[in-house]
């Protein structure tokens, strides 16, 4: 019998759905997203410092995302309360020339790993505890359009993900492809 519980879903697949407790209130989704774009992405672990840069990077971004009809969701396995603390913290860091960063999109609590679990981000060859880096790419219709995956060593690049959102878009809209 396949293991389904850390199977991924795939370009194409209807994006998991579920119910979950965030930094900004419970969400539903797909269904409080309907008819925009969504990069759902999970990271390892609150306050590490890889994380804590990506959510900056990711915050100072978040209005570059939502001009392209494209909201934010994080995810980690740490609580609710973890995940407040360190966002306060991270408004106190200085980094790359960003500051005074304040995380507006949700954070998911996923305590018992289920949305991970949803999603394929618990990738036991990696860490039984711990959520990969993925990125889910999920278009208006709740499909899953683009999938990346990183070690849990190796922080993301953010430009390549907000051009990647512009190029499916720009594929949809022209029925084109899109070069490097």
């Amino acid at each position: 019998m396949e293991d389904t519980m850390n199977r991924m879903p795939l370009i194409g697949d209807d994006a998991p759905a579920f119910e979950a407790v965030t930094t900004q209130g419970v969400i539903h989704f797909p269904e409080d997203y309907r008819g925009k774009w969504v990069i759902l992405f999970s990271h390892p672990a609150d306050f590490t410092p890889v994380c804590t840069t990506e959510f900056m990077t990711f915050g100072s971004m978040l209005e570059e995302f939502r001009a392209l009809n494209t909201e934010l969701i994080g995810l980690s396995v740490d609580s609710l309360y973890a995940h407040i603390a360190w966002l306060r913290k991270i408004q106190e860091l200085e980094w790359n020339g960003k500051k005074n960063i304040n995380i507006t999109f949700p954070l998911i609590e996923d305590i018992r790993m289920e949305v991970a679990h949803k999603y394929g981000m618990m990738q036991p060859g990696a860490s039984n505890t711990q959520a990969v880096r993925a990125v889910f790419v999920i278009d208006p219709a709740a499909k899953i359009r683009a999938v990346l995956y990183y070690p849990l060593s190796t922080g993301r690049n953010f430009d390549e993900i907000k051009r990647l959102v512009q190029a499916l878009q720009k594929a949809d809209a022209d029925a084109c492809a899109t070069p490097a």
